[in-house]
């Protein structure tokens, strides 16, 4: 049986379904370029799943939240809060989607804040 070259992510971790499901709604309703595991705080290894920096905005994909996953166990969803407390006091926008939130009406609705640059944060 002939062996299959192996494909190997260089990433910090290898894509979830979430997020390539995230990522091609993205893509497909015309987002701006995001950053993929960006790593925001200057002395933590925290990285945020997704990151446009124009509008200092980063973007969680949250999985396993119907399974008893890390994001809702009490150590997980502890360093969760530690975490997007320390990017709001940064100076990011902290955006968390779930399974429910992968859609094309509330994807296109992010894309329309952030795609705006300049014009994010006008009402």
């Amino acid at each position: 049986m002939p062996t299959r070259p192996r494909m190997v992510f260089r990433g910090a971790k290898p894509p979830s379904r979430l997020e390539n499901r995230f990522e091609t709604l993205w893509r497909a309703l015309g987002g701006p370029e995001l950053e993929r595991e960006f790593r925001f705080h200057p002395t933590r290894r925290w990285r945020a799943d997704f990151a446009h920096q124009p509008s200092r905005t980063l973007i969680e994909i949250e999985g396993g939240i119907y399974v008893n996953g890390r994001h809702n166990r009490g150590a997980g969803f502890a360093a969760d809060l530690e975490k997007y407390l320390e990017a709001a006091l940064a100076g990011w926008r902290v955006v968390r989607l779930g399974p429910n939130e992968l859609t094309a009406e509330s994807v296109g609705r992010l894309v329309a804040l952030v795609g705006g640059g300049s014009e994010v944060g006008r009402a």
